[in-house]
């Protein structure tokens, strides 16, 4: 599946309010809400099981990435982007920082 093809299967699974500024704010919101719930899992493992990672945690943190990506494609859509936009443009900037060797470092636009 493209990340396109997913965008809009995800589209399909939304509920929409009759503003759209609400509905961007909420998608907004829930990406990090959902990066959250990642990092709460995360933390778990490292804090309460000494990095052991099973199976089921696995599972876990699937299913909160998926998460995360369902607002990331919600949230570009209602701004008329692609979510293949998206990840293509990504790439694009880190293999820019990796050519130009400053992957590390602060800013935006290194």
């Amino acid at each position: 599946m493209t990340f396109n093809e997913y965008q809009k299967k995800a589209l399909e699974t939304a509920i929409f309010n009759k503003d759209p500024l609400m509905d961007k704010t909420i998608w907004a919101m829930g990406i990090s809400g959902e990066a959250g719930e990642v990092l709460e899992k995360w933390k778990k493992i490292v804090a309460y099981k000494d990095g052991q990672v099973t199976d089921d945690d696995l599972k876990e943190i699937k299913k909160e990435l998926g998460d995360v990506l369902w607002y990331i494609a919600l949230l570009s859509h209602s701004l008329d982007i692609e979510l293949g936009d998206v990840v293509e443009l990504n790439i694009e900037k880190l293999a820019s920082r990796k050519a130009r060797d400053v992957q590390k470092g602060q800013g935006d636009n290194r």
